[in-house]
């Protein structure tokens, strides 16, 4: 097979491996939306008389061939072919003759990748909010399950003041939950067509770009066509960015079960189904995967800082570059979703040691809490401050374990949990799955034989 842009002369053959990288690989991940988003540019060029509207039941055929191959794995895309945009032409052509060789008119692969990487990135932004909140229902019951499990509450890794496991997880439920903003951004970043803009001047035909918004389900078109190829990089950077969000939550709870899982601090074990052994010392049971999500947090803000730097100190319009900003952002949307989905199995099997909690706590870690006794009964805040400092371990009265019940107000441990973070989970799964039957049905109208 030919490229596209092949007129006949000879291309050096390290330079065509190095030029084309890894896009034979990455685009059988994109194929499927190429070929949906062909098949909406092709309904408009039926529309405007391009294409004749006979051609366009072979093409919905071929289309959904592919689509079908390419949901399998089974679609190839030889090095020959340079990327996926290729080899999906070649097809067409191949099986369909000049009805293959129209397909291409009014757009450029320029269009075609960044068409491609949106329509991927709505799915699978929305796969991986489905997994942070499967992830944070469950931190938010754990939270509720060991609200009452005292254990010491940390600042600079010293002893602060006494806290519980439960609040702990519910803090981590939350934070999670914040992200959520974060990717709803991303996605309607995402979902605006650039179909149209070609290679970023437009093109000499009256092409309806709103149509293949429309047909694509995208929220709205991106207007100015350069625009367009000036987002190429951005939408990945920013999309990564949002992406940053949950897997710094996930590196800092890993960090937080491994410490907690210690032979020294014992207040969790971790089954021996998520954990792995040693080739040399029989005793040990390691928290391999925890290391590992710290790991691949770490990887992906390197991803991030990658698409940035490739991106930004660019001239405007398409540049080669741009390229290498693909593997990032399908990477990246990949590991994120397999964080939050890797934690679980953890968290599910986690064994609690409340008596190792409590056995940890110094005496004086209720000193705060023995400052605040005493200013309830009357004492200036400085002044029993000053007393309690003396001899923190013995100014403590009761059990500093228990201290924690006492801060009641809002959001503190003692409180009962409010309705919170439930409105906002029951808010974010209506919102993932009206955007998910929106775009089912843009497949399901699309490939209709009707």
């Amino acid at each position: 097979m030919s490229r596209l842009w092949d007129r006949g002369e000879p291309l050096e053959a390290t330079i065509a491996r190095f030029t084309v990288g890894r896009d034979p690989e990455l685009d059988l991940r994109l194929v499927a939306y190429d070929a949906l988003a062909s098949l909406a540019h092709a309904m408009m060029l039926v529309d405007i008389g391009i294409l004749d509207r006979e051609e366009l039941p072979g093409l919905r055929r071929e289309l959904s061939t592919v689509i079908d191959e390419a949901k399998v794995g089974a679609f190839p895309i030889d090095l020959a072919d340079e990327d996926g945009h290729t080899a999906l032409e070649n097809r067409l052509t191949e099986r369909l003759g000049d009805s293959g060789r129209r397909i291409h008119t009014g757009r450029s692969r320029n269009d075609q990748v960044i068409a491609a990487l949106r329509l991927f990135g709505r799915d699978a932004v929305l796969d991986v909010i489905e997994e942070l909140l499967a992830t944070t229902e469950l931190l938010h019951s754990l939270g509720e399950t060991h609200r009452e499990v005292s254990i010491p509450g940390y600042t600079h890794t010293r002893q602060a003041m006494p806290s519980t496991l439960g609040f702990l997880f519910a803090a981590y439920a939350e934070g999670l939950l914040d992200g959520v903003p974060w990717l709803v951004t991303a996605f309607e970043h995402l979902n605006r067509s650039p179909l149209g803009s070609a290679s970023g001047y437009g093109v000499a035909l009256p092409l309806d770009r709103q149509r293949v918004a429309d047909l694509l389900g995208f929220s709205r078109v991106q207007e100015n066509t350069l625009a367009v190829q000036n987002d190429r990089g951005r939408t990945e950077m920013l999309t990564l960015g949002a992406l940053l969000a949950p897997s710094l939550d996930l590196t800092r709870l890993a960090t937080d079960l491994i410490w907690m899982s210690t032979d020294e601090f014992g207040f969790v074990s971790l089954a021996d189904q998520v954990t792995t052994g040693s080739s040399i010392m029989p005793q040990k049971r390691n928290p391999d995967v925890l290391e590992l999500i710290r790991a691949s947090g770490a990887r992906l803000r390197a991803r991030h800082a990658e698409a940035a730097n490739l991106y930004a100190s660019l001239p405007a319009g398409y540049h080669r570059d741009l390229q290498l900003t693909k593997e990032p952002f399908l990477e990246g949307l990949r590991e994120t979703r397999d964080l939050l989905r890797v934690v679980r199995p953890v968290l599910e099997t986690l064994v609690v040691h409340p008596d190792r909690g409590r056995r940890a706590m110094t005496p004086s870690i209720g000193a705060t809490d023995e400052v605040y006794r005493r200013v309830a009964q009357g004492e200036p805040f400085r002044t029993a401050y000053k007393a309690v400092a003396q001899d923190p371990a013995t100014a403590v009265t009761g059990d500093p374990a228990e201290a924690w019940r006492d801060r009641q107000h809002l959001g503190a441990p003692g409180a009962k949990a409010g309705s919170g973070v439930r409105r906002r989970l029951d808010a974010a799964r209506e919102w993932v799955e009206g955007r998910r039957a929106a775009i089912e049905t843009v497949w399901e109208a699309l490939l209709a034989t009707s």
